[in-house]
């Protein structure tokens, strides 16, 4: 196995380069940092490059040989390397160059998420985690959103990166009229909406989450056939953007989960 210890490296100098979204573009790889993110980028076939520190190989001796047996090539470093090339605070001594997954010509399934200027990392990676617990078929992501392969979106999404198909798109309200006129329905979620609960369809739908500060888009909001809020029955006025799109995207799942039981 390879053993890199200068961060001035090409090898080393392109991993760091990762953190930009232009080069993760052009390299066609992201970073995935820490042991569940590098497990998850082998599991899934994406892994090209593990980067381990040095005396933490043994710990990761079975990672490293399923990546080895697999064709990923992998280097033992420094705890100093590491650190430059990772962008957590304490890291966990293992990182991965992780191929970018290909975008589907078009999203399918019964239940999808889009985000509509959803800026925080952290909202981004928890809402795409939550799509993939519930089942959800694919994402939307519209301009404006945090972007899914940096660091701290990935963090949020534990893995399910890999998992959730994801269309980046320079045009959501383009998007979701493709798909409301292939027999989706189009929820978007806005105070001053109608009941979720009471009026949210057990259909084929696309659950639209909004900018955190100013909601859903004009434009977008004017694709919708269903114009939705969660009632909020006590002080608080609104919810966060994660958690009120968590309640939602399980509550379409058990809705459509039983329809399809009933039919």
């Amino acid at each position: 196995m390879k053993e890199i210890n200068s961060v001035h490296n090409p090898t080393i100098k392109s991993l760091r380069l990762l953190s930009k979204p232009r080069e993760r573009h052009q390299a066609g790889l992201f970073l995935a940092e820490g042991l569940k993110m590098t497990e998850e980028a082998l599991q899934a076939g994406k892994a090209r490059l593990i980067l381990v520190q040095s005396d933490l190989a043994a710990e990761y001796g079975g990672l490293l040989a399923e990546a080895e047996k697999a064709g990923t090539e992998c280097i033992l470093t420094s705890q100093a390397v590491i650190g430059a090339v990772c962008s957590a605070g304490t890291p966990q001594g293992i990182c991965c160059a992780a191929a970018l997954p290909e975008q589907p010509e078009q999203l399918t399934g019964d239940l999808l998420v889009a985000l509509d200027g959803v800026q925080d990392p952290g909202n981004v990676g928890t809402i795409l985690r939550t799509a993939d617990a519930a089942g959800y078929s694919g994402a939307l992501l519209g301009e404006g959103c945090a972007e899914p392969f940096g660091a701290k979106t990935l963090r949020a999404t534990m893995g399910s990166v890999f998992r959730v198909p994801m269309r980046l798109s320079r045009d959501l309200p383009g998007e979701l009229m493709k798909l409301r006129d292939r027999g989706y329905s189009i929820l978007s979620t806005e105070l001053g909406g109608e009941d979720f609960f009471e009026q949210s369809p057990r259909t084929r739908s696309v659950l639209i989450i909004g900018n955190e500060g100013n909601g859903v888009s004009q434009a977008v909001r004017a694709c919708a056939t269903h114009h939705l809020a969660l009632p909020m029955r006590g002080g608080a006025e609104s919810l966060n953007a994660a958690v009120a799109a968590g309640i939602m995207i399980y509550e379409l799942s058990r809705r459509l989960k039983g329809e399809k039981e009933n039919a």
